[in-house]
């Protein structure tokens, strides 16, 4: 075989890859994972049974690479994001950055949710993408304040976004699937707002 022809093979090899991955991916978020099968995936993907176990030798592994390659890219850009003095502009610069509710893979929209329920893999993928943006969004908090806030409520802070923001894209995700309006974003800057003033407030010790 020439380097030509060899060239040749790897890029349909590589396009196959990803067609059976965009398969998955609409099966799956349609369907879920248990009520798809891999007949199914590959039809859609236009490529022979064989070519989809040659690159994903489990059905499993199709769901571990799209939680993998198909997610918001982290770590987020802190540097970017920080605005020094405004902690609620770093908060709402995040989120516009992930875009959680408008992300265009289903994965995040759709299959990372549903399919945590049951499948371990998935639940971990949760765990990691929640703690890594959780770690970042304390980054850009500590650069917006460098010397007004201390270590433990800014991770209070970031945690208590996260949580926000993820709960946000679900809701979101659930009104498209019934066909109700969104709820919007001003309630979430509000609760940046919140959270900007506590990191400049006194410091409140609780006796237990």
């Amino acid at each position: 075989m020439s380097l030509e022809q060899a060239r040749a093979d790897t890029e349909v090899r590589g396009d196959a890859r990803a067609l059976i991955l965009d398969s998955a991916e609409d099966l799956i978020a349609e369907h879920g994972f248990k009520g798809t099968s891999t007949a199914s995936i590959a039809k859609a993907a236009g490529v022979a049974k064989g070519l989809l176990f040659y690159y994903f030798p489990a059905k499993s592994d199709l769901l571990i690479a799209l939680m993998a390659e198909r997610l918001p890219a982290t770590p987020l850009d802190t540097d970017r994001l920080a605005m020094p003095g405004d902690p609620a502009a770093g908060l709402i610069g995040t989120l516009d950055a992930l875009n959680l509710s408008d992300h265009k893979s289903t994965v995040l929209r759709v299959i990372l949710w549903r399919e945590a329920d049951t499948h371990p893999n998935v639940r971990a993928q949760l765990r990691r993408f929640q703690t890594s943006l959780e770690r970042d969004t304390a980054a850009v908090l500590r650069k917006c304040l460098p010397d007004s806030a201390d270590a433990e409520r800014i991770k209070a802070c970031a945690t208590a976004w996260v949580s926000a923001i993820l709960s946000w894209a679900t809701d979101d995700r659930l009104s498209d699937l019934d066909g109700l309006p969104r709820r919007g974003k001003e309630q979430l800057k509000a609760i940046a707002m919140a959270l900007a003033a506590s990191l400049r407030g006194p410091t409140v010790v609780l006796v237990s």
